[in-house]
């Protein structure tokens, strides 16, 4: 597959919260959407170790994030560079993203959480494996949203 996953830089981290934007319904996924998510993004200390910059051939893919929630279960959260959604390359992205969980931290199991509306990537989730666990509701981008929790048995 050729992916090359490195922590997030402080560069890395400011080019995709400020100018990496979605088109349409999927603009909630702008960093800069939740003020939150933004002061968590670009502050180091927040940031940690968990956050890990994605490229392929030198070309900037997306990014994962990657935090250990117990029990042999790491969380993940992923975000694909907007003008790469959409062309049939989202599939090979999350399963290099669960590659690199699974033999970097050795987990059972790997979860996500992802908006209900957003049906390309839980078709991509459930293609890959991942099962829907349950849904709930979130407050975040200044309203509610129903996320879907999911899971894949490593």
């Amino acid at each position: 597959m050729g992916y090359h996953f490195e922590i997030l830089t402080q560069e890395q981290a400011e080019e995709i919260a400020y100018n990496w934007h979605y088109d349409a319904e999927y603009a909630f996924y702008d960093i800069e959407a939740d003020n939150e998510d933004l002061v968590e993004f670009l502050e180091p200390q927040k940031r940690g170790d968990s956050y890990f910059f994605v490229t392929k051939n030198n070309d900037a893919i997306g990014f994962f994030t990657f935090n250990n929630v117990g029990k042999n279960t790491i969380d993940i959260g992923l975000g694909m560079k907007p003008n790469l959604t959409g062309n049939g390359d989202g599939m090979e992205f999350v399963e290099a993203g669960l590659e690199f969980a699974k033999s970097k931290f050795t987990p059972e199991k790997i979860t996500l959480s992802v908006a209900t509306f957003n049906r390309r990537a839980i078709k991509i989730y459930r293609k890959i494996g991942f099962k829907e666990v349950d849904t709930f509701i979130q407050d975040t981008n200044g309203s509610r949203f129903e996320f879907m929790r999911m899971i894949y048995q490593c």
